[in-house]
């Protein structure tokens, strides 16, 4: 297993916290010097909050952790591709390196998303995709 699999299982943990709360199955993990300093997953409907996403809550919590708004040496892994909030949130963090497992299958999305973080991010796709995307379809199906 190489380290962005190793990230990326502790991301798919996080999403399946989400997945036992009721909550869309996504997680976040945002590691600086190989070291774990936030992970979350989503608590949206939880919390009633529409900001609450994995991402959003992770980069909360490593601003706390760093005592800065700049995470420029962070990788943040993210089970699924970010929404454009989650991308701006990202960009403007400035975190240096985005992975995430599968993606929303919305190309208009998924552009939207490159745009954003083309210019700031490395961008890494595909990590885990079928344990991700596996994930989020037994939940929607659920629902159905």
């Amino acid at each position: 297993m190489n380290i962005d699999e190793y990230f990326m299982n502790i991301a798919l943990s996080e999403a399946k916290k989400a997945y036992d709360k009721n909550e869309i199955p996504v997680g976040a993990v945002i590691v600086e010097n190989g070291k774990i300093i936030a992970k979350a997953f989503n608590k949206k409907n939880s919390t009633k909050v529409v900001c609450n996403h994995a991402e959003m809550i992770a980069i909360i919590k490593a601003c706390h952790v760093n005592k800065d708004w700049r995470l420029n040496e962070c990788t943040i892994y993210i089970t699924m591709e970010p929404c454009p909030m989650c991308a701006s949130a990202i960009q403007q963090a400035r975190i240096k390196r985005v992975v995430y497992g599968c993606s929303s299958n919305n190309i208009e999305n998924s552009k939207l998303i490159n745009d954003i973080l083309n210019n700031s991010a490395e961008i890494e796709n595909g990590i885990l995709e079928n344990e991700c995307s596996s994930l989020i379809r037994k939940f929607f199906n659920g629902i159905r």
